[in-house]
Parts: structure tokens; sequence; C-alpha cells
């Protein structure tokens, strides 16, 4: 499955970082990840800034996961600015 393709920042795996920023995007409705405005969770923001990054997979003629095998990982980065904002709200900043 391509989204298992994904890889995230290290900042974005540890879990108490992505509590804060769920809440964020969740109640505010901000975009906490790079290329994932739109989405209003989290997961669903990563999910699409992996898929824009990799160009939109669905819309070529070779299938999804043979084309994630050949082109490698995404890396998906946090939004910089958001990222301190979370880290500062749970005292890690």
């Amino acid at each position: 499955m391509a989204s298992q393709q994904a890889e995230k920042a290290a900042e974005l795996q540890d879990p108490r970082v992505r509590v804060e920023l769920d809440r964020r995007v969740r109640e505010e409705g901000e975009a906490v990840v790079k290329g994932g405005g739109g989405g209003t969770t989290l997961d669903a923001q990563e999910r699409l800034a992996e898929g824009r990054k990799k160009g939109g997979l669905s819309r070529t003629t070779e299938p999804g996961n043979e084309r994630v095998e050949k082109e490698g990982a995404v890396r998906i980065e946090p939004d910089e600015e958001q990222l301190q904002q979370a880290k500062e709200s749970i005292g890690r900043g």
C-alpha cells in the first residue's frame, strides 16, 4: 500500500508531538504538515502530502505500488513553525 511507503520525519514520530499537532489540526484547522493543507487530521495531512509529493500515483498508467517501489519512500516533513509551537506547548521547545 502506498501510504506505508512514507517516511515520517523524526519529529513526527514523537507521540506527544503528534497528539499536540493533531489537536491543532482538528480544533484550529491549521496545516501542520508541508503539502498537507486541507486535511482535517494529522494522518489525513500526511496522506495528502505523500500523494502530492508522489505526483498523484492514481493518475498514471503505471500501477501505484510498482511506481512507489521504483521511486522509493517519500519523506513527510512537518511545518517547522507549527512544529516548534507544538513542542513549546508540551514543554519541549
